[in-house]
């Protein structure tokens, strides 16, 4: 048992459903409606493949890091699992990600796999250069919602012809992403400092980093109510349900932002999972608009 549980964290499966979500969202507002099933399946193992096997790569080069910050929530760092487990896994599961995204339409195929290759680019080389990997992961966030709006348009031929709607929850998840990742910076400092990691807390300091993030977060809030707000966003305008659901999330990602901007001292591993819930929560109202508008 322990073992299954030390191979959910490495893979952090998680983050692969809060990603297959996303690709619904992304689908439900393209075309109104839930998908196809056999589409949902593929996309669905297309997230879940390819997130789990880049986290598991992720974790494999990030290990000495991970044992100077003391990062006894990841497995390698525990001894629970060997480095090699790492490798396999990602040997195994990235090319099944990969062949999942090629059923779905042609479109779908180059997102997941320009997406995946970048990935590997920036667990073996943009680690060191985290002004450009927390962007990076920033668009990782975003892409699938713009890949389940793809997996829904009809034919096979290539296309990005994205829906309002996808296109603004992509760019909250965007400085959402953000926001969490330069609080990661900080938590990391002191590890990053020693592997010599360039990080926002290393050329300006803890503090203004954390003003940063939360200045992400407070753009997130606001673009929020965008869809609420305006005709063109269809089953969002004027929609109750959604704008419920959205000020739980906003409310959440605000008290966050607070704490970062108020206090000197942030516990910054509950605020990264509570910004976590308040992200999963936001896309809980995506997807409840797109039913109910």
């Amino acid at each position: 048992m322990s073992k299954l549980k030390a191979i959910w964290q490495l893979m952090r499966l998680e983050h692969g459903v809060m990603i297959a979500l996303a690709i619904l969202v992304g689908a439900v507002i393209a075309q109104k409606t839930f998908p196809a099933v056999d589409k949902f399946i593929l996309t669905f193992f297309t997230a879940l493949f390819l997130e789990a096997s880049t986290f598991a790569l992720n974790d494999y080069y990030d290990l000495q890091i991970d044992r100077a910050n003391k990062r006894m929530d990841r497995p390698l760092v525990r001894g629970d699992l060997a480095p090699k487990t790492a490798v396999y896994l990602f040997l195994v599961l990235f090319p099944l990600g990969i062949l999942c995204s090629y059923f779905v339409n042609l479109t779908c195929f180059f997102i997941a796999l320009i997406t995946a290759l970048f990935a590997i680019v920036y667990d073996a080389v943009l680690k060191k250069i985290k002004l450009l990997g927390n962007f990076f992961i920033a668009y990782v966030m975003a892409i699938p919602f713009v890949f389940g709006g793809a997996a829904v348009v009809s034919g096979n031929a290539f296309s990005l012809n994205v829906n309002p709607a996808i296109v603004i929850i992509a760019l909250i998840a965007f400085l959402a992403g953000a926001g969490r990742e330069i609080m990661k910076d900080v938590q990391d400092f002191e590890g990053d400092k020693e592997k010599g990691v360039r990080s926002f807390p290393r050329y300006i300091g803890i503090r203004a980093s954390n003003s940063i993030a939360a200045v992400f977060y407070l753009f997130a809030i606001a673009l929020s109510f965008v869809p609420f707000s305006l005709p063109s966003y269809n089953q969002y305008y004027q929609n109750i349900y959604y704008l419920g659901v959205v000020v739980v999330c906003d409310t959440m990602l605000l008290s966050t932002s607070l704490q970062l901007i108020i206090k000197r001292k942030v516990n910054m591993r509950y605020h990264r999972k509570f910004s976590l819930i308040a992200l999963f929560i936001g896309l809980l109202a995506f997807l409840v608009g797109a039913f109910t508008g």
